[in-house]
């Protein structure tokens, strides 16, 4: 996951520097971006009733091809992204859009995808809901990385 991370720091750095036209611009938008870093959801979610991993290490199989959404306030979707086959999901934030703080106290991740697309014999109305918890920060050259995490989920008839 890291290396991912790593990829979409480089194209998102690349397109700050190409994108905008007033050279002025660029030095705006990338000292800031380097003074507030980006900041990177994600994790797991396995074809549970709370998205973990089985009790005592047991074989889980993992939720691929969920949709992750990032919603903040009332309930609006302000990032999204899909599982892969290993049921991992990674949001990159614009930390000019988004700042830590907000995104932990206003802020839940929801797989609307019902479970029964995993495992048949999970529900096939709701889905699951964490709200997020931050795990550190890394550093990668001069590009700080703030990093979240589901803070666990739970299963809710009713998104």
């Amino acid at each position: 996951m890291a290396q991912k991370s790593t990829v979409a720091v480089i194209v998102l750095l690349l397109v700050t520097l190409v994108a905008p036209p007033a050279v002025e611009a660029q030095d705006g938008i990338l000292s800031n971006i380097l003074r507030r870093g980006l900041l990177n959801i994600g994790g797991t979610i396995y074809c549970t009733l709370n998205g973990a991993i089985g009790v005592n290490g047991t074989a889980t199989p993992v939720f691929s091809n969920a949709l992750v959404q990032l919603q903040c306030g009332s309930g609006n979707i302000v990032a999204a992204a899909t599982t892969n086959a290993n049921g991992v999901f990674s949001i990159l934030l614009n930390p000019l859009q988004f700042v830590l703080s907000t995104l932990l106290q206003n802020c839940k991740l929801v797989v609307p995808t019902p479970l029964s697309t995993c495992n048949s014999a999970l529900p096939d109305v709701g889905g699951l809901v964490s709200l997020l918890r931050s795990i550190g920060r890394i550093v990668v050259g001069l590009l700080r990385i703030d990093r979240l995490i589901p803070a666990g989920f739970g299963f809710f008839s009713v998104l």
